[in-house]
């Protein structure tokens, strides 16, 4: 990847600070929907609950879909047909060919 002139290794190179405060921002949803079940009674069930619900599928959603990469991998294939990498592919379609010209004696 290259991001003003200059190749960076990885996505999240020299963004401490942003990815600090996002890891934090994740990770306190986290805690405080274990924290809104503590609050979880028989008298008071639906609003803890439904903050429970909100803060943890919220913190998953946002490490995955907004903070995460999801969106850079529409169109490129990472697995060959029955699971395997591409490169795995190529090496077996190599193999393949190769031992195709050589004739087996058996």
């Amino acid at each position: 990847m290259i991001s003003n002139g200059k190749v960076k290794a990885y996505s999240g190179q020299g963004n401490f600070v942003g990815n600090f405060v996002a890891f934090l921002a994740v990770f306190f949803m986290l805690v405080g929907s274990i924290v809104a079940l503590y609050f979880w009674d028989l008298d008071q069930v639906w609003l803890p609950g439904i903050i429970f619900i909100l803060l943890y599928t919220g913190s998953f959603y946002a490490a995955k879909e907004i903070i995460g990469r999801s969106d850079s991998l529409d169109m490129q294939d990472l697995h060959g047909e029955h699971g395997e990498p591409l490169d795995a592919m190529a090496s077996r379609a190599s193999s393949s060919r190769e031992s195709a010209a050589e004739p087996h004696v058996r």
